[in-house]
């Protein structure tokens, strides 16, 4: 006969969270919770269903994000004076920052006033379209579907490629981008494949998966914690003490992103300027 198994007593928190992970299931279907998923990314087209044409929620939020931006900035021009208000000031302030803390401070004074359009563009468009994830109404990112990312940094790649080929002509550019001077040529076997791949490949690639990673995290993470208020407080008594915690947390991740959707701005238009200063240096 087979020896019989010894019973262990099962200590309390093992039957508490044996307990918990029996009913949050149930709980959660007879609430209707469901947790965020990838497919929030993927609204069903409203407009023009079935065509090339079709019209979704995310392009919907890119518009209102680039006719609010576009607004902005007609005002703040029309409306601009000597003594700036506020509004002014804030875009004012932006504006130098790109201009002088990244493009001068990067490039330099000489050559930067060819690039200070493109970074300013860029800089104002991917902090508005990141911004939007937090907007009521909106609540995601136009970002945050890869498409938008990687037109952006299709932008900037043809820029630096181009700027450099203009600083050098092609032959000296591809010279200087693949065979660094001040290297031992044995080694260029091993570290020309690697400058190929950074230049031509890494560079864009990053740019864009960077943008979009970033504003799909922070709208998962704000989807969850609001989602799962909403569990708590619909669930039973003893449970909705959750609910507060969540729900700060949900605050909290709020305030973050407004900081990550600044930063990648920010982070996107840096690496921007740097690519072109490396194209057009004399030295790498």
């Amino acid at each position: 006969m087979p020896a019989t198994r010894r019973h262990r007593p099962s200590r309390p928190q093992e039957t508490a969270l044996s307990s918990i992970a029996t009913i949050l299931p149930l709980a959660a279907d007879e609430s209707g919770f469901h947790t965020p998923t990838i497919a929030d990314f993927f609204p069903a087209p409203f407009l023009f269903e079935g065509t090339i044409f079709e019209f979704n929620r995310m392009q919907l939020v890119r518009v209102i994000a680039t006719v609010a931006l576009v607004v902005v900035m007609v005002i703040a021009a029309r409306k601009a004076k000597l003594v700036p208000s506020r509004g002014q000031n804030v875009v004012e302030l932006l504006l130098d920052f790109v201009r002088v803390n990244v493009a001068e401070d990067i490039i330099g004074k000489e050559k930067a006033h060819k690039y200070v359009a493109l970074l300013t563009t860029i800089f104002f468009a991917i902090l508005a379209f990141n911004i939007t994830g937090i907007i009521p109404g909106l609540n995601i990112a136009g970002s945050a579907l890869i498409g938008l990312p990687v037109m952006l940094a299709l932008w900037v790649y043809v820029m630096y490629l181009g700027a450099g080929v203009r600083a050098h002509g092609l032959g000296g550019f591809l010279k200087a981008s693949l065979f660094p001077p001040g290297v031992p040529p044995f080694l260029y076997v091993l570290l020309t494949p690697v400058e190929f791949l950074t230049v031509f490949i890494l560079r864009p690639v990053t740019l864009a998966v960077r943008l979009m990673a970033n504003m799909v995290a922070g709208h998962l993470m704000l989807v969850l914690c609001f989602a799962a208020t909403d569990f708590f407080v619909r669930s039973m008594s003893g449970m909705s003490v959750f609910a507060v915690p969540s729900l700060l947390g949900g605050f909290a991740i709020t305030l973050f992103e407004v900081f990550v959707a600044a930063l990648q701005a920010y982070i996107f238009v840096v690496l921007a300027a740097v690519y072109i200063s490396q194209s057009i240096s004399d030295e790498h």
